[in-house]
């Protein structure tokens, strides 16, 4: 069973769980979880797919939940999308109708989702093989492709993640993340649904709402690891937590240091995409170094291989193409054959499409994306991605971008871009560029550090390198 703390037989038994989930100031007990989403499930069971619009509340939990007790598939909407994007998600998807919420402007049916009602029709679980979700991607390439995952592939994915962290049902998990994709979604509630561990949602973020949560497991990006740490007093509440876990993006090794000293946990980074779900991750009981990722995690194989197919050494330093395998990797694009077909390679892996380095104990180290941050300069390959971590560790820089851009003598020439904290010194870019000669080489120095207010970012906060790469820049 996908969801088995949710077993109507424990249920029935009277094996309530008081605080199942706590989520924009209310509070569901396992048979208040159990009861109003097997009655949403009642009023959706003859549907094939629906979209449900992902606010971090109560409705859009009752409404995940509900599909997956009737084998629904459910195709979460990001709530501040765009009218071109919403439209662009309904007709790739083919869904039926909305469930829970709605856009004002909403042209499919809306079918309400009733917190208080309640029933207790049994229904056989569905296939392992059948879809769960269908979540898009954030569409930095073109329009997002729908992400086919599987019920069995979920359940793959989130035992493997509770063998690596140790999570049982006495953990508390806490968050604040979008409940859209992958971090906050599949394993920030089916997760804690899965395991029987109860979830605190804060709505948003904040370090007062983290520090005020009282958990043991908490979930978040750097930007949420920033701020705490910004913020010692609310960090230093953090301490009496099991395990912190860090992801969707780097952590910047000073913020994961600060971390650590504030609150006297090391945080877990891991590495995941929507497709593959989280494949890499540190150990609860293991080495936690800061910028590596750790080791592949229950049923994953990875291997590394250079433009040309060749594999590449596992030494630490040499990058190449990340490829993966595992039970929790998804069905394919929806809708788009060739681009799922182009994702894997003949033997059976899926191209990440990230680059990294592997050292000899098979701890990995994320470079950055091939398309962008694997840069080919003076006959060396250098990965952006190292590159950003050193200028991060400097006091005054807030924010880096490390690109190549074309040159006639090097291939690509290195091009870090950076948003210094408060006014730089007349210094600050010479002195970056001699830190990265010292501390990792001298052909990984940036040719030219151009100091800037902000960064060009999209709508899930991710950096357009590529807008950084253009002529014009």
């Amino acid at each position: 069973m996908l969801l088995r703390s949710l077993h109507p037989a424990a249920v029935a038994a009277g094996d309530d769980i008081p605080d199942a989930v706590t989520i924009d100031g209310e509070v569901l007990s396992r048979s208040d979880l159990l009861g109003a989403a097997t009655s949403v499930a009642e009023r959706i069971a003859r549907a094939e797919r629906v979209a449900v619009l992902a606010t971090p509340t109560a409705t859009t939990v009752l409404a995940v939940v509900g599909c997956l007790i009737a084998g629904v598939t459910v195709v979460p909407v990001p709530p501040d999308a765009g009218t071109a994007e919403i439209a662009h998600i309904l007709a790739d998807s083919g869904a039926q109708a909305w469930l829970g919420a709605a856009p004002a402007d909403a042209t499919l049916p809306v079918v309400p989702v009733r917190k208080h009602a309640r029933s207790w029709h049994v229904y056989p679980e569905p296939d392992s093989g059948a879809i769960a979700f269908v979540l898009y991607t954030s569409g930095t390439t073109g329009a997002p492709k729908g992400v086919l995952l599987s019920r069995g592939a979920i359940a793959a994915g989130l035992d493997a993640l509770a063998q690596a962290w140790g999570w049982t049902a006495k953990d508390r998990l806490v968050h604040g993340l979008p409940l859209f994709h992958v971090h906050g979604l599949i394993l920030g509630v089916l997760g804690p649904l899965r395991v029987g561990s109860p979830l605190v949602h804060t709505g948003k973020p904040t370090p007062a709402a983290y520090a005020a949560a009282r958990g043991t497991l908490y979930f978040g990006v750097p930007t949420v690891w920033s701020r705490i740490v910004e913020d010692p007093a609310a960090a230093k509440e953090l301490a009496a937590a099991r395990l912190l876990v860090s992801g969707s993006a780097p952590l910047p090794v000073p913020v994961f240091e600060r971390l650590a000293a504030l609150t006297g946990h090391a945080p877990v980074e891991r590495y995941g995409m929507s497709e593959t779900m989280i494949t890499l991750s540190t150990r609860a009981d293991g080495e936690r170094r800061p910028g590596w990722v750790g080791l592949p995690v229950a049923g994953v194989a990875t291997r590394l291989r250079d433009e040309h197919g060749e594999p590449v050494p596992h030494d630490g330093e040499s990058i190449g193409g990340l490829q993966v395998r595992g039970p929790m990797l998804f069905d394919g694009y929806l809708n788009r054959p060739d681009a799922t077909a182009e994702c894997w390679t003949e033997d059976g892996w899926f191209r990440t499409g990230d680059v990294a380095a592997i050292d000899a104990d098979g701890f990995h180290r994320i470079v950055g994306r091939e398309s962008v941050d694997l840069i080919k300069s003076g006959g060396f390959r250098v990965g952006a991605g190292e590159i950003e971590t050193v200028l991060l560790g400097h006091p005054a820089v807030a924010e880096a971008a490390v690109v190549g851009v074309p040159d006639t003598d090097l291939g690509q020439r290195i091009v870090a871009y950076v948003v210094p904290r408060g006014e730089p010194a007349p210094e600050l870019a010479g002195e970056l560029i001699s830190i990265v000669a010292e501390q990792l080489s001298v052909h990984k120095r940036p040719r030219e550090v151009r100091l800037v207010d902000a960064l060009p970012r999209n709508a899930m906060g991710k950096v357009q390198k590529k807008t950084l790469m253009q002529p014009s820049n």
